[in-house]
């Protein structure tokens, strides 16, 4: 099983603590990958200081302050950015990591962000993740000495020369979510890693079995995709060090151990199985108190051994 940190800036966090949080789990060399949600938005009862973060900002300063680590945002917002242009800022963070980009990218979904700073939230966004996705793939793999164009609904691309390009020669792609019919049909197309945020084991059976088909259908292998869970986590080596920390990110610790991965490491490993046994082949650990970095150690001697 593959592990990874995911992190939700928007909830209050610096970029001096981010940096903390990746360079800690690269330095402990149990996680494969940062990622960091894309949201200028405080959610839920917290002061959400000193204030909003850019994804892609950030990840350019973890591009250069981190040397191994792989970067990436779960999930990129699609309203908050042109294509053409995110196409060319993400090929400039991958090369300013040299190749440790992957890129995830959703329909943006939260409105009051975009109220609040003034962004439009357009009400057909699947149709134009659609293209969004389809003009990023396309300016990157075009050739040296092409141009891409492209004639959209919602989008048009002329004589593009399609450049930057990355460092690597794919960037890998995550498409993720629980629509049944369109969202696996998008993954079959442009995904190379398919994420379901915050689910059941049941509903993640359910729904990678739905993507393993549209991928098939598609004239691909189900296997070509890799197949992922974001799931809040919080670990002690006790209860009572569980229900502290639980306490910490205003959870309760029943929930937490319904809906994510809580519990003592042992707890925790059993939790992690059962995903794994539904084909979850990497997890992203929702990390919500990023002054806690005792936590990403404890998950990297007492949990991940266990994982094999």
């Amino acid at each position: 099983m593959d592990l990874r940190i995911f992190t939700e800036p928007q909830q209050g966090a610096s970029y001096d603590t981010l940096l903390r949080v990746a360079r800690t789990a690269e330095q402990l060399g149990t996680f494969s990958a940062f990622f960091r949600s894309d949201h200028y938005l405080k959610m839920g009862g917290v002061s959400g200081l000193p204030g909003p973060t850019d994804a892609w900002i950030t990840l350019a300063g973890l591009a250069r302050d981190t040397s191994t680590i792989r970067l990436g945002t779960l999930m990129t917002a699609g309203t908050f950015r042109l294509p053409g242009v995110l196409a060319i800022q993400v090929a400039q963070v991958d090369a300013m990591s040299g190749g440790r980009v992957e890129f995830g990218l959703g329909a943006g979904w939260y409105e009051a962000e975009h109220t609040a700073y003034g962004i439009p939230f357009p009400k057909e966004k699947f149709g134009r993740l659609e293209e969004q996705l389809e003009i990023i793939t396309g300016l990157w793999n075009t050739k040296l000495g092409d141009t891409f164009d492209f004639a959209g609904k919602y989008y048009q691309l002329t004589d593009s020369p399609a450049l930057p390009k990355p460092a690597q020669a794919k960037i890998p792609v995550l498409v993720g979510g629980t629509g049944p019919t369109r969202t696996p049909a998008l993954a079959a197309r442009f995904a190379d890693e398919f994420n379901l945020p915050f689910v059941s084991v049941e509903d993640t059976a359910a729904q990678f079995g739905r993507v393993r088909e549209a991928v098939e259908r598609a004239g691909r292998r189900a296997g070509d995709l890799v197949y992922s869970n974001a799931l809040v986590v919080c670990v002690g080596r006790d209860d009572a060090e569980v229900a502290r920390r639980a306490a910490v990110i205003g959870r309760d610790v029943d929930e937490l151990k319904a809906n994510g991965l809580a519990g003592t490491p042992d707890e925790v490993v059993e939790r992690i199985g059962r995903f794994a046994a539904v084909g979850t082949e990497r997890i992203y650990l929702q990390v919500l108190d990023l002054d806690d970095l005792d936590q990403l150690e404890l998950i990297a001697t007492r949990v991940a051994p266990q994982l094999g």
